[in-house]
């Protein structure tokens, strides 16, 4: 990747695609909190509002070929990576139309057609997923990168370690992209990590590192791309730490006593979304026009989507055994 290419171009064009994108994973996800108090979505429930701005910019960086790994609060990183809503929400009912047939729900979203590999409900479980997915690209000679999605809980778990030492021992084409939202489910950073810089945690593995505003959909965006081409260059992995919050709780079940109303508010007054959008009208690279049209556009893949899931089907019964093991063949 040239110089030239990790610049970020802040045309009308491109300032409408951010918005638009972020616009999407917070009007969808806003959608999902409301079925779910209908019960029309079951089971667990993680929302990335607030968060938008990490898995927009990173996204802009990615190709088509690229793969992505996620944690269980992924339903951004899947709509973004090009996974349809229409198949995201038919997964979130539960039905067959779904992405994963309606098995996984709302933490086990999947699609190898977008080579989007989850969607994991296990803390750091995606990371050996991304070392394993870079290995195989680099052992077949393929120009890929994989991006690895995964919050600052992670650093505490055995997975984080050992996948950042063998990504740097092999090289392997890894962007690592830590979402440190402050609070790993309900406990505060500083009361779980002695060290409380996860870039630094990765550095230690000899593996480049940078700390980005997570709030900031630009920042995000110009330091995913400088991590690509750093990655691409020396043939080895990067790690992004993204500051970000999460506005809602944990899940739904999240009574949030761990943190004040007051500390939630302060964010959301630096929200991802407010800040690019308040700037974008200020500095005239979009108009109101332009924001009323998004919504429209968003609105309308939303309503497509509930009603796809509200049409969808439940599998069969009699197809409740399939995929579960290999098939036998006499």
């Amino acid at each position: 990747m040239s110089k030239a290419a990790l610049k970020v171009r802040l045309t009308r064009e491109h300032c409408r695609t951010l918005l638009h994108q972020m616009l999407r994973v917070r009007r969808f996800e806003e959608k999902c909190a409301e079925l779910y108090t209908q019960e029309k979505i079951r089971g667990f429930l993680h929302l990335y509002i607030g968060q938008e701005a990490v898995a927009t910019g990173v996204m802009q960086a990615l190709g088509p070929e690229d793969a992505v790994v996620a944690t269980y609060r992924e339903h951004g990183h899947a709509l973004l990576k090009g996974v349809s809503a229409e198949a995201i929400m038919a997964e979130m009912y539960g039905k067959q139309e779904g992405c994963s047939r309606g098995r996984g729900g709302s933490m086990h979203l999947f699609d190898a057609r977008t080579r989007f590999y989850g969607g994991n409900a296990i803390v750091a479980g995606g990371l050996p997923i991304a070392v394993g997915l870079a290995l195989a690209d680099k052992l077949a000679g393929r120009q890929r990168v994989t991006a690895c999605f995964f919050g600052e809980g992670a650093a505490a778990e055995g997975e984080f370690h050992e996948s950042l030492n063998l990504a740097a021992l092999w090289r392997l084409p890894v962007l690592f992209v830590c979402e440190n939202n402050l609070y790993a489910m309900g406990t505060a950073l500083d009361l779980s990590e002695s060290e409380t810089s996860i870039a630094a945690k990765a550095a230690c593995y000899r593996i480049g590192s940078e700390t980005v505003d997570g709030m900031d959909v630009v920042a995000v965006e110009v330091a995913a791309r400088r991590a690509i081409a750093a990655l691409q260059e020396a043939g080895a992995p990067q790690f992004l730490e993204c500051r970000t919050y999460r506005f809602r709780a944990h899940s739904m079940y999240d009574p949030q006593l761990y943190r004040t109303k007051d500390e939630v508010e302060q964010w959301k007054e630096r929200g991802p979304i407010k800040r690019f959008q308040e700037w974008a009208l200020a500095s005239g690279e979009l108009h109101a026009n332009d924001v009323h049209e998004i919504e429209k556009e968003v609105a309308l893949e939303v309503a497509q989507a509930v009603a796809v899931a509200e049409a969808g089907t439940w599998e069969p019964v009699e197809h409740l055994l399939r995929h579960v093991g290999a098939e036998q063949r006499i």
